[in-house]
């Protein structure tokens, strides 16, 4: 399921007018290794890979639309790190993704 929740937002991020050229290749990018990442922890963690994957649509939604709204793009990312912070040791290269999408998003929704 949290790989469904992502996979939809694929189609949003390739045709969001708002993003450049690299920010859409690198969000892509980022996107895959979190989908990937979410498949390997939804085998055992299947609630809270769902959570992340809410939260980086949200997240990714949000910085993504022609004219971000920058307090619900806040408030999104701070859920997204937080949906990691109980897995950061079992799985600390989701994690580094995670902080990876938040840290571009950030920047583009700025």
């Amino acid at each position: 399921m949290a790989r469904e929740t992502l996979g939809t937002h694929r189609v949003d991020t390739e045709n969001a007018d708002a993003l450049r050229a690299e920010h859409r290749r690198e969000l892509k990018q980022l996107l895959g290794k979190l989908k990937s990442g979410l498949a390997e922890l939804s085998k055992t963690h299947s609630e809270q890979a769902q959570s992340i994957a809410g939260f980086a649509r949200v997240a990714s939604y949000e910085a993504t639309r022609t004219a971000p709204n920058p307090r619900l793009l806040e408030q999104a990312l701070e859920g997204l790190k937080a949906s990691v912070e109980e897995i950061e040791v079992s799985h600390p290269r989701l994690v580094q993704t995670v902080g990876a999408v938040a840290t571009l998003l950030a920047s583009m929704g700025v």
